[in-house]
């Protein structure tokens, strides 16, 4: 992982941030393939590396599109952040730039904050329990509440990237092995209170900055799934990871509402059908590859915790829903959903 050091952070984001703009707003929306076909282009950024297997899904769904679509609709994947940080692209799609992002409820609990609940902590079990989100009436509504109020289309959150685990430099096996720690989360309230409830300090740090947060004691762990790990080189600066599987990381596929319905009917079809279909075989490969990315950590020295008490980790997790009141809207989901 290349990392920056000569450029001061704060300066380098408005650097990014300024260009991202100007490429998005010089930039039409559409041009010409030929005197009787659009075409249209969306670019999609996310925060992984370019070997990850989200990365090769991202890379999978495009190609598909554009194969479906004789080229009429053409995505341009981004990885690594290349074209910014998760809250500026957000910003700049819910202005209408054509643009697409892999999240996470947690940063869209920034404007439906009930959403917040699909990423707290042992919400969700399984990829099973996943895939029936979608149909449920309260879920419905909140991703049209995105689409009207915030302008910001919901394409897929059938990405999951598995269970989250502590990676530190100390065995976790009960809430109180985490007691003021100093733990990297994204910057987003459910996050954030999910380490607070277990004892924890949370601070707030982009994915690409966790290494050298770490190996500068800036933070002393992250919660993050296993391919993070291997592909961040993060068995270098950390020796442990604890299976607390305290959150199930489910990623929602946002694109520009205001982009999505200059596509023709079809076009959007497509691109939701083609999003969701390489969501569930990523997600579904990404399940089967655990056993192998454990082995490649414990071959590069790090220790692997499997036994944690993770009833303990479960009864403090029910802080992070009182405090954000989202004890009745999980309850209700379940409902829903048929799970309680």
């Amino acid at each position: 992982m290349e990392r920056v050091r000569k450029i001061p952070g704060i300066l380098l984001g408005v650097l990014i941030l300024s260009l991202t703009v100007a490429a998005c707003t010089s930039a039409p929306i559409t041009t010409k393939q030929d005197a009787s076909q659009v075409k249209y282009v969306l670019k999609f950024n996310h925060v992984l590396t370019e070997s990850e297997t989200f990365h090769k899904g991202f890379m999978k769904w495009a190609q598909r599109v554009g194969e479906r679509t004789n080229g009429g609709l053409e995505i341009q994947v981004f990885h690594s952040a290349q074209l910014g940080l998760e809250e500026n692209i957000i910003e700049q799609l819910r202005q209408g730039a054509p643009l697409g992002l892999s999240t996470d409820s947690a940063r869209l609990g920034m404007y439906v904050p009930e959403i917040a609940v699909i990423n707290a902590p042992y919400f969700l079990d399984s990829i099973d329990d996943v895939a029936k989100l979608k149909e449920l009436f309260t879920i419905k509504q909140w991703a049209k509440e995105l689409e009207e109020k915030y302008g910001i289309k919901i394409v897929s959150f059938n990405w999951v990237q598995g269970p989250r685990h502590m990676v530190s430099n100390r065995p976790i096996r009960n809430p109180g092995d985490m007691q003021g720690l100093r733990i990297r989360v994204p910057g987003a309230p459910v996050w954030q209170q999910t380490m607070r409830s277990f004892g924890a300090e949370p601070v707030a740090l982009p994915f690409g900055e966790v290494y050298i947060g770490m190996e500068q004691k800036e933070v002393e762990g992250a919660d993050l799934v296993y391919r993070n790990v291997t592909e961040a080189k993060l068995f270098e600066v950390a020796r442990y990871m604890s299976e607390t599987r305290h959150i199930l990381l489910i990623n929602f596929e946002v694109v520009s509402k205001q982009f999505f319905d200059s596509l023709p009917p079809e076009y959007q079809k497509i691109l939701i059908e083609e999003c969701d279909k390489a969501g569930t075989e990523t997600s579904q490969e990404m399940e089967k590859e655990v056993a192998q990315l454990k082995t490649e950590l414990t071959q590069k020295g790090m220790i692997i915790v499997e036994d944690v008490n993770v009833v303990d980790f479960r009864r403090a997790s029910e802080e992070t829903y009182e405090v954000l009141q989202l004890t009745n809207i999980r309850d209700k989901l379940y409902e829903e959903m048929g799970k309680k």
